[in-house]
């Protein structure tokens, strides 16, 4: 019977020690895509779309609060033709799934457009990031839903 217990004990200390890591390792995936939409927050507030095109996929897809969908080709154009004068994030969020981190926030901006038309814009945020074989993250899939006053 003592020894039924302490395999016991030791099987129940494994399966800690592996939720230990998991949660270890989902701290530091949370903590690299949270820098990843800095450097992105970074880009809008520099006016330098150039510090977000690598953390963009081939295959990016970014749908406008108008329902528009676009790839990465089209919104790093509408990214250089954007003039911000100020960007904020709020209440950006990280939830992990293995190799998919989805990064949910808060955007405020004010700028001009590229007709050089006022910006005043509030949306909620959607990011998608996927873990490549490499190891790096890149967003795969950006959403921005307009928060109306």
């Amino acid at each position: 019977m003592k020894i039924t217990r302490m395999w016991y004990l030791l099987g129940l200390l494994s399966l800690g020690g592996v939720a230990w890591s998991d949660a270890q390792q989902t701290t530091a995936v949370e903590k690299a895509v949270a820098a990843l939409e800095k450097q992105w927050l970074q880009s809008q507030k520099t006016n330098n779309p150039d510090l977000i095109a690598p953390l963009l996929a081939d295959k990016f897809v970014y749908t406008s609060s108008d329902g528009k969908m676009t790839g990465k080709a089209v919104m790093l154009a509408d990214a250089k033709a954007t003039k911000w004068t100020s960007v904020e994030y709020e209440d950006v969020q990280i939830r992990v799934f293995g190799d998919t981190a989805i990064a949910t926030g808060g955007f405020k901006g004010k700028g001009t457009d590229s007709a050089g038309k006022p910006i005043d814009h509030h949306s909620r945020y959607t990011d998608t990031w996927v873990k490549t074989p490499d190891g790096k993250w890149q967003c795969v899939a950006s959403q921005d839903s307009e928060i109306k006053s």
